[in-house]
């Protein structure tokens, strides 16, 4: 395979010591399980493959992007007794981010993607916490799987290795798939307090508690074909959201 030029991973000086960049993006995934059929590593893959290909279709249309490596233990407060699911701290995150947001600055990169891949982590208070220290800097989150409305994509509905991280991964990694008879039905419990279902209010949900196989939506549907059209139309979006961030001008961003 060729060295992708917008891959910190991949490049070398040689490439880099004249280079310049206008947007950094830090794909972040989690370790953790995925029902019985899904790898551990799902979230970090799919932040691999997804970051990817947007930033290569970003380059491809002219914009000055790199892809740092992936962050690969996210938040798992909530799984504390799954087996080696790995958990950071919000605290340890936000450790990460500053120094890697210091070298992003000191080095002239002004703009960073969050590419994130867990829903368990959440950087709304990090980044205003970093906006503060280096007010400079214009710093965002994006959450790749809120990007499409999944409707118009898979029959059910879910959160965790259910029918749309099924096919991305049938897509992606289908090696790393097990046969469907070993797929759990991802039935979860809800909290019987109306108001959490409202979405009006929050608490953690303690998961060996909700989910039997660790999954939160069937994933019995899936397909390949549905992955890669998944795969193809995020990555399009994101990619076109990572060019309009490298042509931005951060002192001029409201209308």
């Amino acid at each position: 395979m060729a060295i992708r030029p917008y891959i910190l991973a991949e490049t070398n000086w040689n490439s880099l010591k004249n280079a310049s960049f206008d947007l950094a993006i830090l794909p972040w995934g989690a370790t953790e399980a995925h029902n019985y059929h899904l790898p551990y590593a799902t979230d970090v893959f799919e932040a691999d493959h997804l970051a990817a290909e947007a930033a290569k279709n970003a380059w491809e249309e002219g914009g000055k992007v790199i892809v740092l490596p992936t962050i690969p233990f996210g938040v798992n407060t909530g799984q504390s007794d799954i087996y080696l699911d790995i958990n950071l701290n919000p605290t340890t995150q936000l450790a990460i981010l500053s120094d890697v947001v210091t070298v992003l600055n000191r080095q002239g990169i002004k703009k960073l993607m969050i590419f994130n891949s867990h829903g368990g982590n959440n950087f709304k208070a990090l980044v205003r916490e970093l906006g503060l220290k280096f007010p400079e800097m214009f710093i965002c989150v994006a959450n790749w799987f809120q990007s499409m409305d999944r409707a118009n994509y898979f029959v059910e509905d879910g959160d965790h290795a259910e029918e749309m991280e099924t096919s991305l991964l049938l897509y992606l990694k289908p090696d790393l798939v097990l046969p469907k008879k070993f797929w759990g039905d991802g039935r979860s419990k809800k909290f019987k307090i109306k108001a959490f279902s409202e979405g009006w209010v929050w608490a953690e949900r303690k998961w060996s508690e909700i989910s039997e196989d660790t999954g939160v939506g069937d994933p019995a549907h899936a397909t390949k074909e549905k992955g890669e059209k998944f795969f193809k139309d995020v990555t399009e979006k994101m990619g076109g959201l990572m060019l309009e961030l490298c042509k931005a001008d951060i002192s001029d961003l409201y209308e």
